[in-house]
């Protein structure tokens, strides 16, 4: 009986596959299913943006031209007023509003029904939300981190000023050293933690729809619906806090160096606004 048991629990629950699977190979390399479906996003989310620049008129218009719209408007603001000199974060707009969008619909573009659990080949699935890869978040993690430390360290006038803006304080107080060497650790681990929080919030979200899915059977429309609205909003909120730290992070050096380029005093609240910028 416990035998019995035992395999029928096994057999009864969702398949839920949160490592990437291999789906074909190009050139001998293998390409994941989140690889692949990214591929698709990308592709998706670029023709998009490029439809929607051509339609953009003076005269305001509705539906998706509207949301883009508001959607600009909303991080070019955030960017602008993060940077003491607003001529400095005009220069970067482009760069947090493409990277807002693209983690934006990607994370929304993994809720469509299809992808997951519901095509699968072999034993993966063929499409998997890029998102829901760490592979994928880190990739995304690093590649904004590296450029906001060539940004920081260009705004900064060098590496040596860069890293000067880590140490506050006096040279002669003990403290001066260890808190600088700290700062600067803490700021190496924000690709993962970026990357991280990303990855577990929209896999775990797509656990609880296969979860939701699967005990509704037949319904699964009407008990997976209300989870994957709750992922709409999730997807929006990690867009928005993916893209506001990755601002702060840039804002913070850059702010710092204007501050030592043009009155030479110390900006004592770095620490702090750090602390700040983690908590968002």
């Amino acid at each position: 009986m416990i035998n019995l048991l035992t395999k029928f629990a096994a057999e009864a629950g969702p398949s839920i596959h949160v490592a990437p699977g291999a789906v074909f190979e190009l050139g001998g390399v293998q390409i994941t299913n989140s690889i692949f479906y990214g591929w698709i996003c990308t592709a998706l989310i670029v023709g998009l943006l490029i439809w929607v620049a051509r339609q953009v008129t003076v005269k305001p218009k509705g539906g998706i031209i509207q949301f883009v719209e508001a959607g600009t408007d909303f991080i070019t603001n955030l960017v602008t007023s993060g940077f003491d000199d607003k001529s400095k974060g005009r220069k970067y707009v482009p760069f947090f509003v493409t990277l807002f969008f693209f983690i934006l619909l990607s994370n929304w573009l993994g809720l469509i029904p299809g992808v997951g659990e519901s095509v699968v080949v072999g034993e993966s699935p063929l499409f998997r939300p890029f998102t829901a890869d760490l592979n994928g978040t880190l990739a995304a993690g690093i590649f904004t981190m590296l450029f906001v430390y060539a940004a920081s360290i260009r705004e900064s006038g060098g590496i040596v000023p860069y890293i000067r803006h880590f140490f506050i304080g006096s040279p002669l107080n003990p403290l001066y050293l260890v808190i600088g060497i700290l700062e600067m650790f803490t700021d190496l681990t924000r690709v993962f933690s970026l990357s991280l929080r990303l990855f577990l919030n929209v896999t775990i979200g797509e656990i609880v729809i296969a979860v939701f899915t699967y005990l509704g059977q037949f319904a699964a429309p009407i008990t997976a619906l209300p989870f994957t609205l709750v992922e709409l909003f999730v997807g929006a909120l990690q867009a928005y806090i993916f893209t506001v730290l990755s601002l702060m992070y840039l804002a913070i050096a850059v702010n710092h160096a204007s501050d030592h380029g043009h009155d030479g005093v110390e900006e004592l609240g770095t620490g702090a606004t750090n602390v700040h910028a983690e908590a968002v």
